[in-house]
């Protein structure tokens, strides 16, 4: 793995969902869940019956066909207030503030990525451990 940026800065932009619309999975947390859950009116229990799919060892969010997320709506994240652990630290993410090439390479479609206050690479590396306790099997 390439080093670390020295540096980053990064500020959401108005409007933007382009990380919504990427390929992969949102990953949940039981804290995630529960929140989320509360947030629309439902149980935890009805929460997970109608938006979870979970194995043994993770919880994430089921895709809906043509999208990359159940909530993510015209106006953006339909769930904002609560969104899971994994989508409030982007980009902060370990695999990207460890690696200056995947920052740069995250960068080309994240508009926010160079924008606003600068953050010290020591800050950005405590959030992305935020990420490795939240998901311990994955990091």
């Amino acid at each position: 793995m390439n080093s670390p940026p020295d540096s980053l800065r990064f500020a959401c932009q108005p409007g933007c969902t382009r990380c919504c619309d990427q390929e992969g999975f949102v990953y949940l947390t039981e804290e995630d869940l529960s929140k989320a859950a509360v947030f629309v009116g439902l149980t935890a229990q009805e929460f997970e019956a109608r938006y979870v799919y979970r194995t043994r060892h993770q919880r994430r969010l089921r895709k809906p066909r043509g999208k990359q997320c159940v909530f993510l709506n015209s106006e953006g994240c339909g769930i904002h207030p609560v969104k899971p652990t994994q989508c409030r630290l982007f980009p902060f993410w370990p695999h990207l503030v460890e690696s200056r090439r995947e920052w740069e390479k995250t960068a080309k479609w994240c508009p926010g990525i160079g924008q606003g206050e600068l953050v010290q690479i020591g800050a950005a590396l405590e959030r992305a451990e935020e990420m490795k306790t939240a998901y311990p099997g994955f990091f």
